[in-house]
C-alpha cells in the first residue's frame, strides 16, 4: 500500500471517530453539539481534562472504547506522516509545486516532447547550453526519470492543450517533438501550431514517407536520427578529419559554436558589407541566408547584408555576444 493511501485511510479513520464520539455523547448523554465535540477531541487527544458534565455507566464506558480507538488512529495517522516525510514524499510534493510556479514564469523557453532515449540527449544538449526547457510525456516510467535528472516537466499527453499550455506554449520559443511515434508527433505539431502560430517546431520523423505529413501539419524542420546517424558515419569514414572538427564546435565543453543572427531594421549591419561584420567582432561570419532563402556561402567583403538577412557566425560564445551586442534590433537564434 503507498504512503499517500495510508495517509488518506488514516484522515479517513480520524474523521469516522470524531464523527461517532459526537453523535454518541449527544445520544448517550443528551449534550449539545459543542460539548459533545469538546469532549470527543479530548478524549481522543488525551489531553487530560476534566469531563464536561458527570459521566453515567453508559458515558464512560463509550468514552473508553473511544480513547483506544481514537488514541490507535492517531498512532496510525502519526505513523504515516512520518513515513511520508522521511522517504522524501513531502520534498517532492513541494518540489513539484515550486516547478510549477517556475514553469508559469518561463518565457521564451522550449518545450520537449518526449523524454526517451533520444529526448534525455536531446536535455542534457540543451542543460549544457544554459537553454530553458520543459519536458512532456505520459510515460511514468519517462517522468520518474526527468524527475530524477531535475527537469521541469508535465506529466500529461503532449498532444492535448492542457498539457501544452501547461508547458508554457503561448510564450515558448520553441517545441522539439522527439515521439518515436510519427502519428503522436502529427497531433503534437497540429495543437502546437493551432495555440502558437508563431513558434518554431521542430519534429523527429521515424519513416521517410511521414516527413512530407509533418511538414504539412506544421513542422518547420524535421529530423530522422537514422538518417543522420547513418550519414555520420559515412562522413567519419570518408572525412574523419572534417567530422572531428565539426565535434570540436559541437560536443559539449567546446567553447566554439555556430549561431544564426537575424538582422533587425535598427541594426548597425543592415546596409553594410560582410567586411564590417567581420571587423565588427571576432566571430567568423562564414555565409549570409538572405530573406529571399538564397543561401550564399564564404561571401566577399563587398556583400551587403540587408535587414532580414541572417548571418551565420561562429566563435566563442564571449564573440558571438560581443557581435549580437553591436546590434541593436538583433535577433539571436539558435
Amino acid at each position: 500500500m503507498s504512503i499517500l493511501k495510508k495517509l488518506i485511510i488514516a484522515a479517513g479513520v480520524l474523521v469516522a471517530i470524531i464523527i461517532i464520539g459526537v453523535a454518541g455523547y449527544m445520544l448517550i448523554e443528551g449534550w449539545n453539539f459543542i460539548d459533545a465535540l469538546f469532549m470527543t477531541i479530548i478524549s481522543i487527544t488525551t489531553t487530560g481534562f476534566s469531563e464536561v458534565h458527570p459521566l453515567d455507566t453508559a458515558g464512560r464506558l463509550f468514552t473508553i472504547f473511544l480513547i483506544i480507538g481514537g488514541s490507535s488512529a492517531a498512532v496510525y495517522a502519526l505513523t504515516a506522516i512520518a513515513q511520508y516525510v522521511l522517504e522524501g514524499h513531502l520534498g517532492s510534493a513541494l518540489w513539484r509545486r515550486n516547478m510549477k510556479n517556475h514553469i508559469g514564469s518561463l518565457k521564451g523557453h522550449f518545450i520537449l516532447c518526449g523524454y526517451g532515449r533520444v529526448g534525455q540527449e536531446i536535455a542534457g544538449i540543451l542543460s549544457s547550453e544554459k537553454a530553458d526547457f520543459v519536458v512532456i510525456d505520459k510515460n511514468p516510467g519517462a517522468i520518474a526519470q526527468a524527475e530524477r535528472d531535475g527537469r521541469m516537466y508535465v506529466a500529461a499527453d503532449a498532444a492535448t492543450d492542457t498539457a501544452l499550455k501547461d508547458a508554457g506554449i503561448e510564450r515558448a520559443k520553441g517545441i522539439i517533438v522527439a515521439l518515436g511515434n510519427d502519428s503522436d508527433s502529427t497531433y503534437v505539431i497540429l495543437s502546437a501550431r493551432q495555440l502558437n502560430h508563431d513558434i518554431f517546431i521542430e519534429a523527429r520523423v521515424s519513416a521517410p514517407e511521414a516527413e512530407s505529413k509533418l511538414k504539412l501539419a506544421g513542422a518547420d524542420r524535421t529530423i530522422s536520427p537514422y538518417t543522420i546517424g547513418a550519414r555520420r558515419m559515412a562522413m567519419l569514414a570518408l572525412q574523419p578529419e572534417v567530422t572531428d572538427f565539426i565535434d570540436i564546435i559541437s560536443l559539449k565543453g567546446q567553447d566554439m559554436h555556430l549561431e544564426n543572427l537575424t538582422v533587425g531594421e535598427g541594426s548597425p549591419l543592415a546596409g553594410k558589407g560582410v567586411s564590417f561584420a567581420r571587423t565588427s567582432g571576432k566571430a567568423v561570419v562564414l555565409a549570409v541566408n538572405k530573406k529571399n532563402g538564397q543561401l550564399i556561402t564564404n561571401p566577399s567583403e563587398t556583400e551587403i547584408i540587408q535587414a532580414g538577412d541572417a548571418v551565420i557566425a561562429m566563435g566563442s560564445r564571449t564573440d558571438l555576444r560581443a557581435m549580437e551586442g553591436i546590434c541593436e534590433n538583433c535577433k539571436l537564434e539558435k
